[in-house]
């Protein structure tokens, strides 16, 4: 969706409190609170039910003061329930989203911090999560389930595929491509042009100034391939 998109269901929904879980109990899930938390603090819009997640040992105890409720399971029956997954690692997200949706057609919604900045020709994926401190110009696609961590800023004419995660303080430059399950490391650029394959990996500082194979792993100034394509 659009960002003017996103404002306007935004304001479809004024005043209602939808309930909301949040799947893995981890730095980033923990993350995820705080910004449902700082968003609450400016309208009351989530009921944070608790943390799911897939040990279950864990099930029963508290995380930030909410129960974890169970796994995936835990969902069938509460399609009323969305979902955000809080879950860095691409492969394994998707594995949540899709076992998610198994448990019975369960809504993932968008999150975008109340610091974040989105210009008005951004379209916005289902449940994509914007951490404070992103800046996005225009012209620019973000697919499901992209994570846009602190600070990180997307230029013009960017696409950016389904599962990408991108770390804190990541630039990417306008005409980029990032394909699906990308997981780029913090404080990584990208020049402008570049494709970057799907499930490949940047490393943290990383400078990709040409297009990286998919299941590549590349790392260094100027980026290099240090882990080889194996087609997965």
């Amino acid at each position: 969706m659009s960002a003017n998109a996103r404002r306007a269901g935004n304001a479809i929904i004024a005043g209602m409190v939808r309930d909301l879980v949040i799947y893995g109990t981890g730095g980033f899930a923990r993350e995820v609170h705080q910004l449902l938390e700082d968003l609450n603090s400016r309208r009351q819009e989530w009921n944070i039910v608790g943390f799911l997640d897939d040990d279950d040992a864990k099930w029963g105890k508290d995380v930030h003061g909410l129960p974890v409720l169970g796994n995936a399971g835990w969902l069938a029956g509460r399609s009323e329930v969305g979902v955000s997954v809080g879950i860095g690692g691409p492969r394994s997200k998707k594995d949540v989203v899709e076992r998610c949706r198994a448990a019975g057609g369960t809504s993932f919604p968008v999150l975008v911090h109340p610091l974040a900045w989105i210009g008005n020709r951004v379209k916005l994926g289902e449940g994509t999560i914007i951490c404070a401190g992103a800046r996005i110009t225009t012209d620019i696609e973000i697919g499901r389930h992209v994570i846009l961590n602190l600070d990180a800023t997307v230029c013009h004419d960017t696409v950016i595929e389904d599962y990408v995660t991108i770390a804190p303080s990541v630039n990417v430059s306008g005409g980029v491509r990032l394909m699906e399950g990308a997981d780029i490391g913090t404080n990584a650029s990208f020049i402008p042009g570049v494709r970057v394959g799907a499930w490949s990996k940047v490393g943290a500082g990383a400078a990709v100034v040409r297009d990286v194979a998919a299941a590549a792993t590349v790392v260094g100034v100027p980026a290099r391939v240090v882990g080889a394509p194996n087609g997965g």
